[in-house]
């Protein structure tokens, strides 16, 4: 006889996530399934819509939609249960009795809190570097985003690996949190304080994962401690091949309003639909901080030379022999996935469709799947 409670703990909670430190409830605004469809892990199950961005939500696991306990337009804490997933076999009398618990939470409010990362900061060479931190298992992962974003571009990158993995996310110098001097704006500044906050932090042995600038950044940091980089995952990243998009990158650093600022962030997406207004509002209330538009155009000169790309990572790549895995999305208008071809021979390039330059936002799962594989070996 099958053990009761073996087969409720087959029942998966599908819940509200966390995307973002700040973000304490969100809502469904369309399911792409239904009760009765089969799924399988990472399979998108419904569009979630917040206060900052929206996103596709993705099944935990496979199985079985039983339930959908929550409405399109409802607002939903995070942390509650929106749907149940579960085997065929799992008796519906068991199911009825968790979408009856999950709904009475969310008709009475009283959702377990979802702590979210951690936060941290730690000085390196006279900087702040501020951090997020979740999961606690052996190996350990550090995502490092592009230029003018910040550690909360990974939030739907940072959750899913949080069970494989320690996984840190940085705000560059110049950038979030940290402190926004950022010296001569080099590469080798910003590889400066990555490699300071592992040793501040203690970290011996990491998984590199870039996006864009930070792309490059990871690289450099690999080429000079190759030692302690277990890999690198490099998310369409700068310093690779020949094309840029120099409109778009002084475009961003020079807008001085929402106005301005909004059709350069719709290059960014082969969606242009996750342009939202808080996302403008909050990239312009960070670009009238002091120090922001100095260190935006500092790290401009580093970028580009004259209208071409101003790094060269392909060539502090081979200073890395470890493994190298990268993701491109498309639909690219900022570092046109051609550039791949810079990496033939030396690393298997995902193409990903139907995503721009923030392919980690918009086809997060990718992203996911090449960490996962360089965790797996």
């Amino acid at each position: 006889m099958t053990d009761p409670v073996s087969i409720e703990d087959a029942i998966t909670k599908v819940t509200m996530p966390k995307w973002g430190l700040s973000m304490k409830s969100g809502k469904i605004t369309s399911w792409f399934v239904a009760e009765g469809d089969e799924v399988a892990e990472g399979d998108e199950l419904a569009d979630i819509d917040t206060d900052k961005i929206a996103g596709a939500l993705e099944s935990p696991g496979p199985g079985v939609v039983r339930r959908i306990t929550a409405e399109t337009d409802e607002d939903i804490p995070v942390g509650g249960t929106i749907a149940l997933i579960a085997p065929a076999d799992v008796p519906e009398e068991l199911i009825d009795e968790a979408a009856r618990a999950a709904r009475e939470e969310l008709d009475s409010g009283a959702v377990d809190e979802v702590a979210g990362p951690v936060l941290g900061a730690v000085r390196v060479s006279g900087r702040t570097i501020s951090y997020a931190t979740l999961g606690t298992a052996e190996e350990t992962v550090l995502l490092v985003h592009g230029y003018g974003g910040d550690k909360n571009s990974w939030l739907f990158v940072q959750e899913p690996l949080s069970a494989r993995a320690t996984v840190h996310t940085i705000d560059l110098p110049g950038h979030g949190d940290s402190t926004k001097d950022v010296g001569d704006g080099s590469l080798d500044t910003l590889a400066d304080a990555l490699l300071g906050f592992l040793e501040e932090r203690g970290i011996q042995h990491v998984h590199l994962v870039g996006h864009s600038l930070g792309g490059a950044v990871v690289t450099a940091a690999a080429a000079r401690e190759p030692g302690k980089v277990a890999s690198l995952t490099l998310v369409a990243p700068a310093g690779y091949g020949d094309t840029i998009n120099a409109d778009y990158l002084r475009g961003f650093a020079s807008a001085s309003s929402r106005r301005e600022l909004r059709p350069h962030l719709a290059q960014l997406f082969a969606d242009p639909g996750h342009v939202t207004r808080q996302l403008a509002d909050d990239l312009m209330k960070f670009k009238r901080l002091d120090g922001v538009q100095q260190a935006l155009d500092s790290l401009l000169g580093t970028l580009l030379d004259g209208d071409r790309p101003g790094i060269d990572a392909a060539g502090l790549l081979q200073e890395f022999t470890g493994p190298v895995r990268v993701v491109w999305g498309r639909a690219d208008q900022v570092l046109p996935a051609a550039n791949a071809a810079a990496l033939e021979g030396r690393a298997p390039v995902t193409y990903v469709d139907d995503a721009g330059h923030m392919v980690h936002m918009e086809q997060p799962s990718a992203v996911v799947d090449a960490v996962t594989g360089a965790l797996d070996g």
